[in-house]
């Protein structure tokens, strides 16, 4: 089969075709580092597709199922990370539109550090089979090689950070170019991703040059999140501070292993955020150019009316990241109120606190000041950014899911609830994998409960309407009717939400706002 740089061969597994490691851009080395991915490098022969490519440099055990790594696939690591993965149920003689198939693109989780699209969590075998479409999963740089921001770097369209950004838009276009010839729909496109990926989902809907690449977006744990050029350069100093830099020089940057790099990102990890800041030392960057203005403006102006989008959270989003952590494990009342205080500054602390403590008794969970943490901090990185999403499209007419995953991990004991990242093996049906079930549990409840979140998904990626067996009614700002999966799935209005009053009042939806 003949791509961009050459020909591929994949192979016929069962009864799917897989294509894995097919490059979509250039090795971004050297002088190419920090700059737009370019064409790939053009191969002789065929190439063969039997197996992964490398992954970005990263360092190992990212919290989370996302850093979960498989010792048989996708361990190599190197900047020639840019490649695909590609599963069909059919290679067609002649690509043709009629009976091509909808097609889903999957950006992986782990921080903006971490992660691949070869993690064997998200494997598109099932998708592809029980859906019968097109899944694709791809790599994109990490780290301060994908995101490090400073007008040092800038190229000469101006562009600052955002290089995995820039790598997701050109593995879009990849597939707009290219997946007919996998019997996929290019007007047909679904871009769903979670954690990280759920913010890249979430940045692409207000990215000008993502647009027309999807036709739906599907985010999970996520919202949009991103860093000033003034944030961005914070980080890039803090970077080259730890290598031995005096500032941010490109030639001497260019010459840093990206060992060293890895290494500097992961000390920088390790250091709190400013004020109000989600804890993550890389994100996107509104740099005026790839990003021309926030992306939520962007999407409140209505950029991203024409895509239909579903999207929701963990019940129990960052218990996760708290395992091990000293000062979480003794949190008091004060402590609460720095870190509250820390995460929203724009808010009043004692308000916001006592807000989630009566919601909470009220439905008789408990209110240690640990639980009430868990609760605010979820809300504040990933719920309420969710719904001011889902409100932003609704404004401008577009169709708007919105589901709340509540089902609860038996892992340790209990204590992980729903936390962040366990809805992804019951998307992908991987919850009959024994590494897996040690977090999802077993039994025939999982099962059906993979299988009505496996059916939704495709569902949504065929027809824009998760609704299967169970009517899933589209989100609206005043009734927020919202799809529980759990133990008791089901449609339920304003799920959880006494607590959200304090952010209403203070971070309010956007519904009905036309500028």
């Amino acid at each position: 089969m003949a791509v961009k740089g050459g020909r591929v061969r994949g192979v016929r597994r069962d009864d799917l075709w897989t294509f894995s490691g097919i490059p979509y851009g250039r090795a971004p080395v050297g002088a190419l580092r920090w700059r737009p991915p370019e064409a790939p490098e053009p191969w002789d022969g065929v190439r063969d597709a039997s197996s992964f490519g490398p992954i970005a440099p990263q360092a190992a055990g990212i919290p989370g199922f996302a850093g979960l790594s498989d010792p048989q696939d996708g361990e190599l690591q190197s900047e020639d990370c840019l490649s695909l993965n590609i599963w069909t149920p059919d290679v067609p003689d002649r690509p043709s539109p009629v009976g091509a198939r909808a097609v889903m693109v999957w950006i992986h989780g782990g921080g903006f550090t971490g992660g691949s699209g070869s993690n064997f969590l998200y494997r598109g075998a099932k998708l592809a089979r029980q859906g019968d479409l097109v899944v694709v999963t791809i790599n994109y740089r990490l780290g301060a090689l994908g995101f490090l921001g400073h007008r040092a770097l800038a190229d000469p369209d101006g562009y600052v950070g955002n290089w995995g950004l820039h790598d997701q838009v050109a593995a879009l276009e990849w597939v707009r170019d290219h997946i007919a010839l996998f019997g996929g729909d290019s007007s047909n496109v679904t871009v769903f991703g979670e954690s990280a990926g759920g913010f890249s989902v979430a940045t692409l809907l207000g990215t000008p040059g993502a647009t027309g690449l999807f036709r739906r977006a599907i985010v999970q744990s996520g919202g949009v999140h991103v860093h000033t050029v003034a944030e961005g350069e914070r980080t890039a100093e803090r970077v080259t501070e730890l290598l031995g830099l005096t500032s941010c020089d490109r030639a001497a940057l260019e010459s840093v292993s990206a060992q060293d790099l890895v290494e500097a990102t992961t000390v920088v990890s390790e250091r709190p955020p400013d004020p109000g800041l989600v804890p993550l030392p890389h994100l996107p960057i509104v740099d005026h150019r790839f990003l021309p203005e926030h992306p939520m403006a962007a999407i409140e102006r209505g950029a991203a009316r024409n895509v239909e989008l579903l999207i929701g959270t963990n019940k129990d989003e960052l218990t996760l990241f708290g395992l091990g952590n000293p000062v979480l494990g003794s949190l008091d009342e004060p402590t609460l109120e720095l870190l509250a205080g820390f995460a929203a500054p724009d808010m009043p602390t004692a308000e916001m606190i006592e807000t989630y403590r009566a919601a909470r008794l009220a439905r008789d969970e408990p209110v240690a000041p640990l639980n009430l943490w868990w609760a605010m901090g979820g809300d504040d990185v990933f719920r309420w950014r969710s719904l001011q999403l889902a409100a932003a499209q609704r404004a401008h007419g577009a169709s708007a899911y919105v589901y709340l995953f509540d089902w609860e991990s038996p892992a340790l004991g209990g204590v992980l609830g729903s936390c962040h990242a366990l809805e992804i093996p019951f998307v992908f049906g991987a919850v009959d994998l024994p590494v897996v079930q040690m977090f999802t549990g077993t039994g025939p409840l999982v099962e059906a409960l993979s299988a009505e979140m496996l059916a939704s998904w495709i569902a949504f990626a065929h027809s824009g309407d998760p609704t299967t067996e169970r009517h899933w009614p589209i989100w609206e700002p005043d009734a927020r009717a919202t799809m529980v999966f759990g133990p008791n799935s089901g449609v339920a209005q304003r799920p959880r939400d006494a607590e959200l009053a304090v952010w209403e009042q203070y971070r309010p939806l956007v519904a009905g706002r036309q500028t």
